[in-house]
């Protein structure tokens, strides 16, 4: 009895100050998109000569959705059906036209959200223009080669090419529910340094694929040490933000305000016009109006299926492939996503407070192509 009042007390204490990880979370109880306004961030400026995409003079207009529950289908438009899932965001684009572009619930063009876990996907992009500059030499290096302190020796047989494609074998809890797990540890913590260095190989690299956010941040900080006195926001908005034009700044939420890291496994705060520019970008092979941006061998490689070295198909260098149609996403949490269908030369950007109901937002993105 005494230990269940210690506990918490220790969570109610921890509520008063906003360096206690279990303090954040007891309080915020879970990530939200309008997280980016709780952590320390960094600034990435906006475009001075901004990139906008035409809206489409014939614009798209998304039949009903039928939708099955409790054995019972029903039929709502497809408006009703995005603000019913919680959708805030919603962009459909065509041949650098807009197609279709609604905002809900009191969020607009300006509205800044969450990324999540579609900041993997960037940060991948920017190891692919580290590795085209030579700041990175290959990805068979060790991130031993980059992180040479880490505690646990077996992360000499770890590499970067491991790190982007989920198979370290570095064991890491991804719960969002759990206080204690790893996930929490890294969204609510205040020193991720610390908490990677703790970081355990438990199983062979290269042997087995598992979705895992201790990975990305991992690469973040060999990224991190690569670029030496530049800092990942400021290689983000020299790189990519500026060159393809962004509508409107953006921030990188921070560990903390003091000599802080970037949450590079989540937390890129921008618009969704922005996002799907960097579904543009991949949609072009990374070539911006005539300037290559990052390879094309680094596009075509990051979007292809390849299950070797214990990889899974479905998932390569930080991004979600779909044999079903040839196409590939960013995704994060809360059902955010920016799909890209190369055949059908469609990017589309959804963002939203919750998953909602729906089964999957890929299958919505492929069936909106489908008919396009």
């Amino acid at each position: 009895m005494k230990r269940i009042s210690f506990i918490i007390l220790l969570i109610a204490s921890c509520t008063l100050f906003d360096s206690c990880k279990l303090g954040r979370f007891a309080y915020y109880n879970f990530a939200n998109i309008t997280d980016h306004k709780i952590f320390p961030s960094s600034y990435i400026s906006a475009s001075k000569t901004p990139f906008v995409f035409q809206a489409d003079k014939t614009p798209f207009v998304q039949d009903s959705i039928t939708i099955t529950q409790d054995g019972l289908r029903t039929k709502q438009t497809f408006e009703d059906y995005l603000i019913s899932n919680k959708t805030v965001a919603y962009v459909v684009i065509q041949n650098d036209s807009i197609k279709y572009e609604r905002y809900f619930n009191t969020y607009e063009e300006s509205s800044i959200v969450n990324s999540f876990s579609m900041a993997k996907s960037v940060l991948s992009i920017l190891v692919g223009i580290a590795i085209d500059e030579g700041k990175i030499k290959y990805i068979s290096d060790p991130v031993s080669h980059y992180l040479p302190k880490m505690k646990d020796e077996r992360f000499k047989e770890v590499t970067i090419e491991n790190l982007l494609n989920m198979t370290s074998g570095v064991a890491f809890n991804e719960s969002y529910v759990n206080p204690f797990g790893d996930a929490a540890t890294f969204y609510y913590g205040t020193n991720l340094r610390k908490a990677v260095n703790t970081m355990q190989v438990e199983v062979e690299p290269g042997t087995r694929f598992r979705y895992s956010s201790g990975d990305s941040q991992v690469l973040g900080m060999v990224l991190e040490a690569a670029l030496k006195e530049t800092t990942i926001s400021q290689y983000l908005e020299e790189k990519i933000w500026l060159p393809l034009g962004m509508e409107y700044g953006a921030t990188w939420s921070l560990d903390r305000k003091k000599n802080g890291m970037e949450k590079t496994f989540c937390c890129l705060n921008a618009r969704a016009r922005d996002f799907a520019k960097i579904g543009r970008l991949y949609l072009n092979k990374g070539n911006w109006n005539g300037k290559q941006v990052v390879s094309k061998e680094w596009v075509e490689g990051s979007t292809k299926i390849d299950s070797s070295g214990g990889k899974a198909s479905f998932y390569q260098h930080q991004w979600w492939i779909n044999q079903k149609d040839n196409s590939f996403e960013a995704e994060g949490i809360l059902g955010q996503h920016i799909y890209v269908n190369p055949e059908k030369n469609v990017v589309i950007v959804r963002l939203g407070e919750n998953v909602g109901k729906t089964g999957s937002w890929t299958s919505v993105a492929q069936g909106i192509a489908s008919k396009l």
